[in-house]
């Protein structure tokens, strides 16, 4: 039998249909699966999307968080700033008072040991509003009359105004260059009489005032804890209710210096009333000084009183008292507050105001730094301006 020869790699035409449909179905199978994944693709795409969007999100929530972080400790830092800052002042003040206690029971008893009054049990000085002190001379006796007449109450109004009102006023006056002299002794007769001196630890002397000044504060540091501390001539007419609340309106602020500011000029000739022997310390002729309140009448607060008590001796003095104080506060955070009220002049000018009902704390006339011929014309000051006998009891400190 003759076999038949085969051609290799030659397919019968008989199986190319069925190859066909094989291939049709094998072409849609693996269409459908060529299709699948752009649409797993398209989803990966869009879930990576929406991770980066997370990612943004959330990086966004830290720096949100980070951010209100960072605000939180600048707000505690801040925080603890001003608590750092309130207890630096409150260890300054106590060491203020410390040393002022120190400096103070040497003044009042000079020839005492300090802690000698503690030992001898008597009590802590006293908490007052104000202590007004009243500077005075030996040979100004009508002129204290002339006071204790007008504006100053007496006797138990005196005592009940330091009571109920924590107003202290008392005349100052140091010694004579004489111990024991007729000068001590007719003082010591007339507060034995009236009960209204704080005797200083002071030689008397015009051009002693600004050691005066110094020491009244000390003194009264030492002996009255008060919120305030004013020094007025015994020339001047004073209205306690008006002066009392005015100084009230001050008295949540530390450092203050109230009076009726004022910037005169610098005299460097010699020879004439108020010459300044360290004039050149001013600079050039002409100059005028820095501003100052007016030596008549002015208020202290009780940090600067402390603070004068404390340095009383290395503050410098110059020839006018009033000057000498205005330098003691220079290059401190001291508040100056200028007060019209506290320099008015007589009548008519406190009389106009009083009618207006601007009622003054001082009266006083320029020309003679005081009020001219004081004895005489004090009561017709105190007719025309006062404030009324009622005037310190109405108010409320």
């Amino acid at each position: 039998m003759m076999m038949k020869n085969r051609t290799p790699g030659k397919i019968s035409t008989k199986w190319i249909p069925l190859i066909c449909v094989a291939f049709f179905f094998i072409g849609m199978l693996f269409t459908n699966r060529m299709w699948e994944p752009p649409e797993s693709g398209s989803k990966l795409i869009s879930s990576h999307q929406q991770n980066e969007e997370l990612k943004v999100i959330c990086e966004d929530c830290g720096t949100k968080k980070k951010s209100k972080d960072d605000s939180d400790v600048m707000e505690q830092v801040h925080k603890t700033q001003e608590a750092i800052k309130s207890l630096d002042k409150s260890v300054s003040m106590l060491q203020m008072e410390l040393a002022a206690s120190r400096s103070s029971k040497q003044l009042v008893h000079p020839r005492e040991p300090v802690g000698a009054t503690a030992q001898k049990g008597q009590s802590s000085k006293k908490k007052v509003f104000v202590v007004i002190g009243i500077n005075t001379a030996f040979s100004s006796r009508k002129r204290r009359d002339s006071v204790r007449g007008t504006w100053m109450p007496q006797g138990e109004k005196l005592l009940k105004l330091e009571k109920e009102k924590g107003v202290v006023i008392r005349f100052t006056i140091g010694h004579s260059a004489t111990s024991n002299s007729i000068l001590d002794r007719a003082i010591d007769s007339e507060e034995a009489q009236h009960h209204d001196f704080l005797r200083l630890e002071h030689i008397e002397g015009y051009h002693e005032l600004s050691a005066k000044t110094k020491i009244f504060f000390s003194t009264a540091v030492a002996k009255w804890d008060a919120d305030f501390y004013v020094k007025v001539d015994d020339d001047v007419h004073v209205n306690l209710g008006v002066l009392a609340s005015t100084l009230a309106h001050y008295r949540s602020k530390p450092r203050v210096y109230i009076g009726c500011m004022k910037s005169g000029p610098v005299l460097a000739q010699k020879n004439v009333k108020y010459h300044e022997p360290e004039f050149w310390k001013f600079g050039e002729d002409g100059n005028k000084y820095f501003r100052h309140a007016t030596g008549q009448i002015y208020a202290i607060s009780k940090d600067l009183a402390t603070y004068i008590s404390i340095n009383q001796p290395i503050l410098h003095k110059f020839a006018n008292e009033d000057v000498s104080l205005g330098s003691w506060f220079i290059g401190l955070d001291v508040e100056h507050i200028n007060e019209p009220i506290m320099c008015c002049g007589t009548p008519p000018d406190c009389e106009w105001k009083a009618q207006a009902g601007n009622v003054c704390v001082a009266s006083f006339d320029w020309s003679c730094s005081g009020i001219c011929q004081s004895v005489e014309k004090m009561k017709f000051v105190h007719e025309k301006c006062g404030e009324g006998d009622d005037g310190i009891w109405g108010v409320l400190l």
